[in-house]
């Protein structure tokens, strides 16, 4: 049996988080022991923990934020505990984990490194210097990095424009199970829900899922608010989520005198609930690799408003499905609604994706087959002693003893 160990910064609400744990519960345990490894204080840790089949280890020095002296500590912890636990395969994924999980699975001899790109760590807000930094770090653990796999065709686009890699690069997506977003929901439940989300009888309720933070830019949607509810009063805002931006997504609420309009529901486990009391779903991300939440909101049949980022026309594939506008663009976001809420008196022809089909790789079961084929695949070369591909250019011999750059 082979051990698979996945390792991630920390198990918060995400996508990247819950694609992982949808995996290394999914997997046969008939062939495959799944130990995820992660940072403490994530509110999917104590889930993780109870999954069968799954061993989960907490390393407390493993967290987001860059901190030196920690991260070293973290390299050097998850260096013994892989030679301990001596795994097939280390998989990591977010930008933290996958540096030192990569660089900890090579200091104990990991024979197979796949790293996911869940968006990458590079960002447009932060300074040009650590962008550099980051980069730079990436394409030297590139050197080391068996395969990569990423969510979106534009992830691997911007990857080969930085250099990242080259053959050794997969799509696989990170699917849903889109079964609880299609169940029928009775009128009066949806009322319901309605009105604990902030909307009353005969208004419209436009609304997203996202954590309260820079890159999914909660004040933008509080802005596109502003816009609309100044012409279109009887429209209301919900934020499904919370994070590190509460207080000014709150103060900005506040401050444009929105209480009776924009309303934080905070953290919902009923997600597919949620997403049915919705009319139209809107996503203000800056920056995303695929966001599991544009396919939830697709395959309830919502019309969706929603940031050219990442790999979300991937997703938004017509009129049919929504719109995408440039990410920071407010007004062009409001001109975006204005148009998809004036197409009927009724919030019931709100709904024209409701017949769009989910193509097979969006399902969470085919994401499971296809890291199961990966794992397969990358291990049948490894003991055929075909040394899988590695990297942008680091060459390993068999035994993996000797590391070196080509000369050229």
């Amino acid at each position: 049996m082979d051990t698979i160990c996945h390792i991630i910064t920390k198990l918060e609400l995400g996508g990247a988080q819950e694609v992982a744990l949808h995996v290394v519960s999914h997997l046969d345990p008939t062939r495959y022991q799944a130990i995820l490894i992660s940072g403490p204080g994530g509110l999917l840790t104590e889930e993780a923990e109870r999954l069968p089949h799954v061993a989960v280890r907490l390393l407390p020095e493993l967290g987001r934020q860059i901190h030196p002296l920690n991260d070293l500590l973290a390299l050097v912890r998850l260096t013994q505990l892989l030679r301990r636990i001596r795994p097939s395969i280390v998989h990591t994924h977010s930008s933290k984990a996958g540096i030192l999980g990569r660089w900890a699975a090579w200091f104990a001899g990991v024979p197979v490194i796949i790293h996911t790109i869940h968006g990458y760590g590079i960002t447009p807000v932060q300074p040009r210097w650590l962008k550099h930094l980051l980069l730079m770090m990436e394409r030297i653990t590139g050197c080391i990095t068996t395969q990569w796999v990423a969510v979106s065709q534009a992830d691997i686009k911007q990857g080969h424009t930085w250099r990242l890699f080259r053959n050794n690069v997969q799509l696989v997506r990170p699917g849903i199970d889109p079964r609880p977003f299609q169940q029928v929901m009775a009128a009066s439940d949806r009322e319901l829900i309605r009105k604990e989300l902030g909307a009353e009888p005969g208004t419209r309720l436009i609304g997203t899922v996202a954590c309260l933070k820079p890159q999914k830019a909660p004040e933008d949607f509080v802005e596109v608010a502003k816009l609309i509810t100044q012409s279109l009063p009887n429209v209301r805002f919900v934020l499904i989520g919370d994070g590190e931006l509460r207080a000014q997504v709150e103060s900005l609420i506040a401050y444009y005198r929105l209480h009776d309009h924009v309303h934080i529901a905070g953290w919902r486990r009923d997600i597919p609930v949620v997403m049915r009391a919705l009319d139209i779903f809107l996503l203000t991300s800056h920056w995303e690799g695929l966001a599991r939440v544009l396919l939830e909101a697709r395959v309830t049949g919502l019309p969706i408003v929603a940031t050219n980022v990442g790999g979300a026309e991937e997703v938004i594939v017509g009129p049919s499905v929504g719109e995408l506008c440039p990410a920071g663009n407010i007004n062009g976001l409001a001109n975006a609604l204005i148009r998809i809420l004036s197409r009927s008196a009724k919030p019931a022809d709100l709904h024209p994706a409701a017949s769009s089909p989910l193509p097979q790789e969006f399902h969470i079961s085919e994401t499971v087959l296809q890291y199961e084929r990966l794992y397969d695949r990358l291990l049948g070369s490894y003991r055929d002693g075909k040394s899988p591909e590695a990297g942008t250019g680091s060459q390993f011999n068999q035994d993996r003893n000797e590391w070196a750059l080509p000369h050229n």
